[in-house]
């Protein structure tokens, strides 16, 4: 079974990165891009069978270690 996370910084918190792709974008010409967040995925490749089981496991892995839940959502997708 195959997992995908989402992890974006949390509204409100600063995003250098995105902020620094904005500006490097505008440099290009791309004139029309008002804000940029920048994030990761995730995929994971589980031994589990059981989807429920497998979101219960990749949320708990977000929880520890993928995400840091005071800055950062997350969304699993399970496949």
């Amino acid at each position: 079974m195959k997992a995908r996370v989402h992890v974006m910084l949390k509204n409100g918190v600063l995003d250098p990165q995105g902020e620094a792709v904005r500006h490097a974008l505008g440099q290009l010409g791309f004139d029309g891009v008002e804000g940029v967040r920048q994030g990761k995925v995730i995929e994971l490749d589980l031994a589990e069978t059981d989807a429920e089981k497998a979101r219960e496991a990749v949320t708990q892995m977000c929880e520890k270690l993928l995400a840091n839940t005071v800055i950062e959502s997350y969304s699993v997708e399970v496949s």
